[in-house]
């Protein structure tokens, strides 16, 4: 059994090699989206054919790995300044705005955080704070199931508070 899981994840990382050499060869972009930085170094295969073949880089908060950042930043081939960059990801965010930090390095030619902002219906539609989340749901069951007029009315009505 563990000699097919050995032969299964060779050729599924020499698969993603091949994809992303094919894809790159025809001047498109392969993404890859992952929540754990293992996910991607685990094999060093993917790690390779991932890294290699990726000019534009994405990322998010990673508060989480502060502590083994130095070696994410050999990995990514990272300068200290991204480094830098990276790190202050929604370090000083505006309370009042709905907006999270994304880094994105093109190349190592450019590389900037820049902030991304959702309209409040949008915001509420894809929050994931329980709380928010129960009083849509509350107040969705009282319009009979509606959720998207239930956005609306919360959304409406935290803008007249703060215009007040």
């Amino acid at each position: 059994m563990l000699n097919d899981l050995h032969k299964l994840h060779y050729v599924s990382a020499n698969y993603i090699k091949y994809l992303f050499k094919t894809v790159r060869k025809f001047f498109g972009e392969a993404i890859v989206v992952t929540q754990e930085v293992d996910d991607i170094i685990q094999s060093p295969i993917v790690k390779e054919s991932i890294i290699n073949n990726s000019d534009c880089k994405i990322l998010l908060d990673q508060r989480k790995y502060m502590n083994k950042f130095d070696e994410i930043q050999a990995m990514l081939g990272l300068t200290d300044k991204e480094k830098a960059q990276v790190l202050s990801i929604n370090m000083n965010n505006d309370a009042s705005r709905l907006y999270k930090e994304v880094w994105i390095g093109l190349g190592g030619t450019h590389s900037a955080v820049y902030a991304t902002e959702v309209s409040a219906e949008e915001y509420l539609a894809y929050t994931t704070e329980e709380t928010e989340k129960m009083e849509v749901m509350q107040l969705a069951a009282e319009l009979g199931g509606n959720v998207e007029i239930a956005i609306k009315h919360i959304a409406s009505r935290r803008r007249e508070q703060e215009n007040q």
